[in-house]
Parts: C-alpha cells; sequence; structure tokens
C-alpha cells in the first residue's frame, strides 16, 4: 500500500497539481496508514477513519484557483458547480468547507460530505477525496476536482474579473511564470502508416505518454485509437494514458465482436471518424483553455437551448476549429463530431475536450491537439484583456 501512495504521490507533483510537502495520503490495509505532509496525513487519517472506503489524500492544489473560487462563492453557497463534462459526469457537484470561527473544521463534517461525494474543497486546506476501493480512485477524484475548479475558475474570472485581494497579481503570475510553454518539441514519432500489433501498441502507448507529461488532459480523461484497417486498437474504458500496456483493446473494425466491451466509451466516435474522413490514429484530450472557451457562447442569451451541453445543434468555431456539442460515448459525440471533424482535422466538444486525428500516424493528431489549446490559451487570455482593461479604464474615466 505504501508503495501505491508513494506513485500517486509522485505523480501528482509530476503533472504539475500539487507540490512535494504539500500532499498527504491515509489507507486502510490491515492497519490504518498513512504517508505525507505531517498536518495532512493526521487529517487524512482522521477523516477516513470515519469512512466507509479504502484511501483517502488530502493535498493542497499548486494553483489557488480553488481557494479563490471558496471566497468568491456568495456566503449562502456550500457548493461549487462547474460546466464541464467531468464534473457532469463524474462528480455533479463540489461540497465547499469555509473556516470555522472557533478553530479547526471537525473531521467528521468532512466525511459526511465525502459520504455523497468523490471530493470536496476546504478553504485553507485544499482538496480532499476518497478513493471507495484504490489509492489510484482517491488520486483520480482530487486530479478531477483539481481539472473542474480550474476550468470553473478560469470561466467564473473571464465573466467577472477580479473580485478578492492577491487574485490579480497571482493571475498575473499564473499566465507569466506559471502556465508552461506548450509544444511537440523533443518528442518522437514513428511515421505511419503502421500494420503490425506491436508497433502499433508501442506508439498508442508512447503517445499516451505524451500526452500526460505535456498535460493535455487531468484523472484519467482521454483516449487513444489507431486503425490499421481491419482492426481499431483503443485504449481501454477508465485508463490512464500514462499506463497503457495491458490496456489498450483490439476491435475488429466492422463490429463483428463483442470484445470491445472493455473499449473507451468512446468507441462508436472514434470508429465513425474513421469511417468518414479514412483517417488512421485519434487522439482525444481535455486541454483546458479549449474546454473553457468551448462553454462560451455569444448566442446564449437569445437561444432557447437550456442544456447546451448535449442539445445544442448549431456548429461554432474557434479560429477555424468547429465546436459541436453531443454526450458522451454512443450520444451525440458519436452523430456530431465526425461531419465536421475533417474540415481541419480537429474538434472540440462542448465543455469536454478536444479529438485530433492523423492521416497515417500520431505526429500530426498530437500536434493538432497542441496547436488548438495555443490558440485557445492565446484567445482566452486576448478576451479577457479587452473585456476587463476596457472595464477598468471606464471605471478610471468616470472617477
Amino acid at each position: 500500500m505504501l508503495d501505491q501512495i508513494a506513485k500517486y504521490s509522485a505523480k501528482l507533483i509530476s503533472d504539475g497539481s500539487a507540490h512535494s510537502g504539500q500532499i498527504a495520503f491515509a489507507a486502510q490495509d490491515d492497519r490504518m496508514i498513512s504517508d505525507g505532509a505531517a498536518v495532512l496525513a493526521q487529517l487524512s487519517e482522521s477523516i477516513l477513519s470515519r469512512l466507509n472506503c479504502l484511501a483517502l489524500v488530502v493535498a493542497v492544489p499548486s494553483l489557488s484557483f480553488a481557494e479563490f473560487l471558496i471566497q468568491r462563492a456568495a456566503h449562502h453557497e456550500h457548493e461549487i458547480l462547474p460546466r464541464d463534462t467531468e464534473t457532469r459526469t463524474f462528480l455533479h457537484d463540489i461540497p465547499i468547507v469555509r473556516k470555522n470561527e472557533m478553530g479547526a473544521v471537525p473531521a467528521k463534517t468532512y466525511a459526511t460530505l465525502l459520504g455523497n461525494r468523490k471530493g470536496i474543497v476546504v478553504e485553507g486546506v485544499g482538496i480532499i477525496a476518497a478513493g471507495a476501493l484504490t489509492v489510484e480512485q482517491a488520486y483520480i477524484n482530487w486530479s478531477s476536482v483539481f481539472h473542474s475548479t480550474y476550468i470553473k475558475y478560469l470561466e467564473d474570472l473571464l465573466e467577472f474579473g477580479f473580485m478578492i485581494p492577491g487574485e490579480r497579481e497571482f493571475f498575473d503570475q499564473f499566465r507569466t511564470e506559471l502556465l508552461l510553454p506548450l509544444s511537440s518539441e523533443g518528442l518522437i514519432f514513428k511515421h505511419g502508416p503502421f500494420y503490425d500489433k506491436n508497433i502499433i501498441l508501442e506508439e498508442i502507448a508512447r503517445v499516451g505518454r505524451y500526452t500526460v507529461q505535456r498535460r493535455l488532459v487531468d484523472s484519467f480523461f482521454g483516449n487513444i485509437s489507431y486503425s490499421n484497417g481491419t482492426q481499431i486498437y483503443i485504449s481501454q474504458t477508465a485508463s490512464s494514458l500514462d499506463e497503457l500496456p495491458g490496456c489498450i483493446d483490439p476491435v475488429p473494425f466492422e463490429n463483428s465482436s463483442t470484445v470491445g466491451i472493455t473499449a473507451s466509451s468512446e468507441l462508436v466516435a472514434h470508429r465513425s471518424i474513421f469511417e468518414t474522413i479514412g483517417c488512421r490514429a485519434i487522439l482525444h484530450g481535455h486541454p483546458r483553455f479549449a474546454v473553457v472557451l468551448s462553454m462560451l457562447c455569444e448566442n446564449k442569451k437569445n437561444c432557447s437551448v437550456k442544456d447546451c451541453w448535449k442539445d445544442c445543434s448549431h456548429v461554432r468555431f474557434l479560429k477555424d476549429t468547429p465546436v459541436v456539442a453531443g454526450e458522451i460515448g454512443a450520444g451525440g459525440i458519436a452523430k456530431n463530431v465526425p461531419p465536421i471533424i475533417g474540415i481541419t482535422g480537429s474538434a472540440i466538444v462542448y465543455g469536454h475536450g478536444v479529438f485530433s486525428t492523423g492521416m497515417t500516424d500520431f505526429r500530426e493528431a498530437f500536434q493538432g491537439l497542441i496547436d488548438v489549446e495555443n490558440w485557445c490559451r492565446t484567445e482566452y487570455f486576448r478576451r479577457f484583456d479587452e473585456k476587463h482593461n476596457h472595464s477598468e479604464k471606464s471605471s478610471a474615466n468616470r472617477c
């Protein structure tokens, strides 16, 4: 169990979501064990002892976004409601816990909330998440909350601007120092097309690792596939893209078998994309700025659609990349993405992420994912500066 704790503590550090010395895990083996920052480890044990689950992680996020969301929330609000697909599908909402005027919040309070939700955000502490059966699940749930609060904060900040002390300074540091440049420089891709099974499996696993290393996905999000014409090799559902060996399913292209039962929930979408545009490689990631911008629609006030994420029939564009709505799995994504992804080789799904294709190998697909996210980063900051610098100038002129 300690080796699992060490593994997932290291992953929180390597994916940039938490810093060494600000992480603690607890787990129920034949006895309670914990490891990490002493104060957080003590808290994690106290909470876990009150839960019917195997593991718990308490960690301070590397970015202050979750903390800012609590401080920006009205006093009567007790949860964060991000609009991204992952929150809607896996988290539903994210409870928030404010500081107790009488001192530390009782561990029982945290345990009660975690009995109904996978993760919570605690003012002055960070993110706490539980894993029902494994340490990995605790890590996945923590990472999911980190992703969703990141998305929610950027979306709210763009709409409302700075609201509390310290935000402006941190945001300036975030965009100039903490947000790492995104590129494919230094990565090696094999030239396709590929027909040999071993080469395909090796390349899928390699590119899956790249996708995680370049922080184009969080948690266990994303999927990847390659078609040699007769088989679709696709990552399994709930698999981590940086641990794909043994987690890639070969599925007959013509869907004549049930062997795809453990394959990614996006198998139907991948097959339809292969059939529609004739590509061989597909990479689906959840780059954060693309997710944020996908949910910003200029026509929202004049539109009668309520559930934009699944019912919007309009194709929007971010630069030249089409944006469509659709449910995951065999729902709207499988119907809405294939007809439009051939325009540029990439498509964005509302609140969900980016599908990118390569005609012969993964080089083009990976670069497409990066290009879309880089454009969305630039566009986000352009919109922010245009809206809020203008607002500040107007306020100054009125004074």
